[in-house]
């Protein structure tokens, strides 16, 4: 896999930003304390909506799509839709009952190597970044994916969502890469594909030698500041020429509320004993967490609970 965007040669964000998590990477008996932080930013244009008379932010309501009058919260409740126009409905104790249980762990369940995880399976980059002393058994771990060629599979929980991830090294960070469960991925089996090979496919070798002639003279090395967003470009360009000829609203915003801080993740202790041991299949000794309290490794989750769908922005 490709190497993420230095700090240093491009302009990248950085994973100072915004912790989303905090916790610890789990292989064998070794824990190493991160800190999970954003590895990506959108580029998308943000159209607020506005009302055009007063010039004052428009929201949502909660409304009966049927009689298209508003409701109250109290009177919602959710439902999966079974078969067209069947629900069964579910209640917020059975829905918080099938959390996942969360451990403030990444689980490595097992290593392969880079190449076999297909691209369609990758979802969200997060960067990983040690805390608490743990910067040896991280680059421990960095530099031993980087001569083996391989990446890590693990489980970890998120909020209330328990995703599939994959561990790879990235000069000198770890990434963690949500990954799309198996069966959120289709299969290409019901399109009508050209069968595989030249000459199933019917390819001719004069054919194939000017297409590969063609791909050598457009390759070039991958420089992602070289492909721009034209549509926010020239959105941008609207807005700039607008604001400097005057043509601005005044809108009154109102401040989002400060969410709360996450949970710190596991000490290291002894690195080459725990690697023993791991060898070994002995127990773990006890590591402490910030509270200076014991904590123990945890047997990963064997079932996945189903992940609340995500609410999108019309």
């Amino acid at each position: 896999m490709a190497q993420a965007p230095s700090s240093e040669t491009d302009e990248a964000p950085r994973p100072t930003a915004r912790v989303v998590w905090k916790g610890a990477i789990s292989f064998g008996l070794v824990h190493i304390p991160v800190a999970l932080y954003t590895a990506t930013t959108s580029s998308a244009v943000d159209f607020d909506w506005l009302d055009r008379r007063t010039m004052e932010p428009v929201g949502y309501k909660r409304i009966n799509k049927k009689t298209g009058k508003e409701i109250a919260a109290a009177d919602i409740v959710k439902g999966v839709e079974i078969e067209d126009g069947q629900y069964v409905v579910l209640s917020t104790d059975e829905i918080k009952a099938a959390f996942p249980k969360t451990t403030q762990t990444i689980e490595i369940e097992s290593f392969i190597q880079a190449s076999e995880i297909p691209f369609v399976y990758l979802e969200r980059p997060y960067y990983l970044a040690p805390i608490n002393r743990g910067e040896k058994v991280y680059a421990l771990l960095r530099e031993a994916l980087l001569e083996s060629g391989r990446v890590g599979i693990a489980r970890v929980v998120i909020s209330t969502r328990q995703h599939l991830a994959v561990l790879v090294p990235s000069g000198p960070a770890l990434i963690l890469n949500l990954l799309r469960w198996g069966g959120e991925i289709r299969s290409f089996e019901a399109l009508k594909l050209p069968p595989a090979g030249v000459k199933a496919a019917g390819l001719k070798e004069a054919e194939l030698k000017m297409a590969r002639q063609l791909i050598e003279e457009m390759t070039a090395p991958w420089d992602a500041d070289g492909f721009r967003d034209s549509f926010k470009d020239e959105i941008m360009r609207l807005v700039r020429q607008k604001a400097e000829s005057g043509d601005v609203q005044s809108v009154e915003k109102v401040e989002p509320a400060s969410g709360g801080s996450a949970k710190p993740g596991a000490e290291i202790i002894d690195l080459t004993e725990l690697l023993k041991r791991s060898l070994q299949g002995a127990e773990p000794a006890a590591a402490k967490d910030d509270d200076g309290q014991p904590t123990r490794s945890k047997p990963s989750a064997k079932t996945a609970a189903k992940p609340r769908a995500a609410r999108k922005r019309a």
